[in-house]
């Protein structure tokens, strides 16, 4: 399946028909649909690539978001701005991220994990809005190199001890002596980062403010997993230094994600908002990996399927806004429900999504890590529960802002959507809050 999936895009680079790319990416769906299993072992595809169930759900969700992303960037198209190299930027990330999701070595997992950094970055500075896009492609490109160097270092130095980089195959015989402990920290580093965690955020709200809708929607989708997927990867590796220090990643990623909330709640920028909400999400999802029990896991990967789907559409509703109005200020996007009043629908739906109401993947998800994080220590329950109350304050602040309230005096009216934008979000909405009713397809056996 994954051979036919890389055939096919490997066809799209010669098709610049977008109506061409978009009726195969739906084809690439239903294919990934039909192949997730429910065997929790590694399946071998030849040439190091395997998938297991975890990563077979990433897949899914890359191609998906991927889809959506090609749904949402019509604008391009109509106005012509090189939309055939857009499509070929957005399938070679998808690319990347295919072969980051089913790698068995770890050293072709790293060269995939980086190399879905410059399709991202050209993303950004080719199609971004403002100038300081390119301050934003610096940030995150130096704050990515910056953290992934001592992962390289670390996997040769696996490779010199055990003579192998295949996943189950790596030596792991790690004792709680100094140089364990720097090893440690060199691997984990790169992924607390591309997660990220509080005090290495200030990339991902820049990124997000100066990127085009699909760089946004694929950056909140997928490429912050796999800061997560690494870490399910690479903890079972140090699980006896990782018991020392889960008390510092823990007690970091839960109070600075009520910090990032408060910080939420002073923004006026749309997507500003919605970026530090996604740092909000991240620090609980860290906190139940680096925990590293089951209920953890499982929440965790919960939590990274139902805030792909969730913070994406969220982002594709603040462009329609942009498209429309020319501005993402919450002082100027007031009244909303007056000039458009079939998308306040919308925002309804995935703010409450956000918030983690019922029956959303959310919902199940930071249930599963709640009770990870208070069984591993007590203490944490006010700080988990300051989280939960001000993740459900800043996104009612941002909706009731923004839909109701008297509108800018010079705003018109104007269209209030179209059936394509709908429909582009109602594929958001509904795997969000369906796969719960089959949630077996969303909670591997880690």
């Amino acid at each position: 399946m994954l051979k036919f999936l890389l055939m096919n895009m490997m066809m799209m680079f010669l098709i610049s028909n977008w109506s061409v790319v978009q009726l195969s990416f739906l084809l690439m769906c239903f294919l990934v649909f039909c192949s997730l299993g429910h065997d929790f072992y590694m399946f071998n595809l030849g040439s190091q690539l395997g998938t297991d169930y975890l990563s077979g759900v990433l897949i899914m969700l890359s191609v998906w978001i991927s889809m959506l992303v090609i749904y949402s960037s019509q604008k391009i198209n109509k106005t012509g701005y090189f939309p055939s190299m857009f499509l070929l930027v957005n399938l070679v990330l998808l690319g990347a991220l295919l072969m980051t999701f089913s790698s068995m070595d770890y050293l072709m997992f790293y060269l995939s994990f980086e190399s879905s950094l410059i399709p991202t970055l050209i993303l950004i500075l080719g199609w971004g809005y403002q100038p300081e896009r390119i301050q934003a492609g610096l940030y995150m490109l130096f704050y990515t190199l910056f953290a992934s160097l001592p992962l390289l270092i670390s996997l040769i130095s696996l490779y010199n001890l055990g003579g192998s980089l295949m996943m189950g195959l790596v030596f792991k015989g790690m004792s709680g002596n100094l140089i364990s402990m720097l090893w440690y920290f060199c691997t984990i580093f790169a992924f607390v980062v591309k997660l990220p965690m509080y005090m290495f955020h200030l990339w991902l709200p820049k990124a997000h403010v100066e990127a085009p809708v699909a760089g946004s929607m694929i950056l909140a989708g997928v490429l912050l997993k796999l800061g997560g997927y690494g870490l399910i990867r690479v903890l079972s590796l140090f699980s006896e230094v990782n018991k020392m220090f889960s008390w510092l990643w823990v007690s970091v990623s839960i109070l600075g994600g009520v910090i990032v909330s408060f910080m939420c709640l002073r923004q006026m920028d749309i997507k500003s908002l919605i970026a530090y909400s996604s740092v909000a999400h991240m620090s609980l999802v860290l906190s139940g990996l680096i925990v590293f029990n089951w209920w953890g896991m499982n929440g965790a990967v919960i939590i990274m399927l139902g805030h792909g789907l969730c913070s994406s559409g969220l982002f594709c509703l603040s462009n329609i806004i942009y498209e429309r109005l020319g501005s993402r200020s919450l002082v100027i996007n007031k009244g909303l429900l007056n000039l458009m009043p079939s998308l306040g629908l919308w925002w309804f739906l995935l703010s409450v999504s956000n918030m983690a109401a019922p029956p959303t993947l959310n919902l199940l998800g930071e249930i599963n890590l709640i009770m990870s994080v208070i069984s591993w220590s007590k203490i944490s329950m006010i700080s988990v529960a300051m989280l939960s109350f001000f993740s459900a304050t800043y996104t009612l602040y941002m909706y009731s802002l923004s839909q109701h309230g008297t509108f800018f005096n010079s705003l018109f009216s104007c269209c209030s959507g179209k059936m394509s934008e709908y429909y582009v979000l109602s594929l958001h909405w509904l795997p969000l809050n369906f796969l719960i009713v089959k949630s077996i397809l969303v909670t591997p056996l880690v």
